[in-house]
């Protein structure tokens, strides 16, 4: 079955599901029709000669240039030439592929001017499994991501290079083997394609999506510190954090309690203390608010998604168009970088639980760093060392993006999102979170190795994962394959549905 384009409801999930997992798309006939009255009205007013920016005109701070009638196809071409001007490694192709949806959506609104052979050409890309080789950096977010969606564009001359069947080919050759027609670029077509904030979006959508999941496995992780470290579980009664209301909140108090539920913890067989230090009894509170922060994230990506972000836009109804700045990055930068310095917020929660584990003094009993051989060995002493080195990478790349504006094209383009830089650092962020968190879980089953009671349902299930991967550390032994092991078996969220399976949906 395939997803339907038709301008609306696109999703983060529906992102995800076509940029990683290949889903097909098809465009709602309804959005042809719009695609094709918006082009007839573009084609008649070329014919008029009347102004229009991008298309008779040159663009930036060449605004004013007005094009003659033998130029403006060859424009496009320059247009695509000019603006391929990233730099260095390439996107992953589930970015490239995103963008591309993202473009698509744009265009099925029927407001972009592009001819619907581009439309379906796109289309045909993501279904034939066409990727274009977009180098991932070059965008400042403002006017759009002008770079790499430039060097999705030169695939419609046949031009550029393109991954099929996980080879790198010229894009004439890609196109070739998978039998698509090169469609060639006419008026306004070359600038349809490139100017949205459609990659930075596109990489949103993908690392809400991850991020989330990230986050309901830290509260599996939060749950096994918590039984390791005999907390108090009254923090976590629902109604306490129902008086407050942050919705957040809420849901990680009750995230937690199906993780521990069944446990001799939660049952209160095990003592415990009046009240627990801040990183055991903030946890709902933390990590509700990075719940509620990337909420909104996504609500904005997921507008900006359904939305039309181009220029000029055209309104057949009213045979109209109009130049603005509806490719402006900002509404995505800025939540955006609220919701990576949240994956660094809980990363840091995660860290001072590993030190509470670690420290005897701290620690309710456990070995000193979790080994019974203490002085001959330091069990998992360097862990928490490796986990501070990543900390402190996040905290240096939590610094917001959509602050740094750098003025470009003379002056014309003198604030921009860098909604980029924002996207990419966030995948940097999340990926020393993976190594954080994956650190905690080993320490926290090393830990309930050293505890004789009963776990919640969910807490030993994720123990079982943890253990099919890791062995309990009984003397001293390198841990970078550990680490290493950890780190990729929480990015795969192996844990998360495994215990999913047990517990039911953690955001349910």
């Amino acid at each position: 079955m395939s997803l339907v384009i038709k301008g609306a409801d696109l999703t983060i999930y529906d992102v995800v599901n076509v940029a990683r997992h290949q889903e097909k798309v098809e465009l709602h006939p309804e959005a042809i029709t719009r695609i094709n009255v918006c082009r007839d009205m573009l084609e008649r007013k070329i014919l008029a000669h009347e102004i229009m920016y991008g298309v008779n005109t040159g663009i930036g701070e060449f605004s004013e240039v007005v094009l003659d009638d033998d130029q403006i196809r060859d424009f496009q071409k320059y247009l695509v030439y000019n603006h391929a001007a990233g730099i260095g490694d390439p996107a992953p192709q589930e970015y490239v592929r995103a963008a591309m949806l993202g473009r698509i959506n744009v265009h099925s609104h029927g407001n972009s001017g592009v001819r619907v052979e581009i439309v379906e050409t796109l289309i045909a890309m993501l279904n034939k499994g066409v990727t274009p080789f977009v180098c991932q950096k070059g965008s400042v977010g403002a006017s759009g991501d002008l770079a790499p969606m430039s060097q999705i564009a030169l695939l419609m001359l046949g031009e550029g290079q393109a991954y099929y069947r996980d080879e790198l080919l010229d894009g004439r050759i890609a196109f070739e083997r998978a039998g698509i027609t090169v469609p060639g670029l006419e008026a306004r077509d070359g600038l349809a394609i490139i100017n949205g904030s459609n990659l930075l979006t596109a990489m949103s959508a993908i690392f809400l999506y991850d991020a989330g999941r990230w986050l309901k496995q830290a509260e599996i992780a939060a749950a096994m510190s918590l039984e390791a470290l005999k907390a108090n579980m009254k923090p976590y009664t629902p109604k306490l954090h129902e008086i407050r209301g942050f919705k957040g909140a809420i849901r990680s108090a009750k995230a937690i309690n199906k993780c521990v539920r069944n446990g001799d913890l939660q049952l209160e067989k095990i003592a415990c203390k009046v009240q627990d230090a801040y990183s055991m009894r903030s946890t709902p509170q933390i990590i509700g608010a990075a719940h509620d922060a990337l909420a909104y994230a996504q609500s904005q990506v997921e507008i900006e998604l359904n939305g039309v972000g181009d220029n000029p836009i055209f309104f057949p109804e009213e045979n109209m168009q109009l130049s603005g700045a509806n490719f402006q990055g900002t509404p995505i930068s800025v939540p955006m970088d609220m919701a990576g310095a949240c994956i660094t917020m809980v990363s840091v929660l995660s860290e001072r639980r590993l030190n509470r584990l670690n420290n005897p003094a701290l620690s309710v009993g456990l070995p000193a760093f979790l080994t019974k051989g203490a002085g001959m060995f330091s069990g998992m002493m360097l862990s928490q060392y490796t986990a501070d080195m990543q900390i402190v990478e996040q905290r240096i790349l939590s610094a917001p993006a959509s602050i740094q504006s750098i003025p470009a094209a003379a002056d014309q383009e003198d604030f921009v999102s860098m909604g980029m830089n924002t996207a990419i650092k966030n995948f940097q962020i999340l990926d020393n979170a993976y190594g954080i968190l994956g650190i905690e879980f080993m320490a926290a089953a090393q830990a309930l190795d050293f505890r004789d009671y009963g776990f919640g349902d969910g807490v030993r299930k994720a123990h079982e994962v943890i253990r099919r991967y890791v062995e309990h550390l009984e003397i001293d032994r390198p841990l970078y394959k550990d680490h290493t092991t950890m780190q990729i078996l929480v990015k795969s969220a192996e844990i998360l549905e495994e215990v999913e399976a047990i517990t039911g949906p953690l955001d349910a």
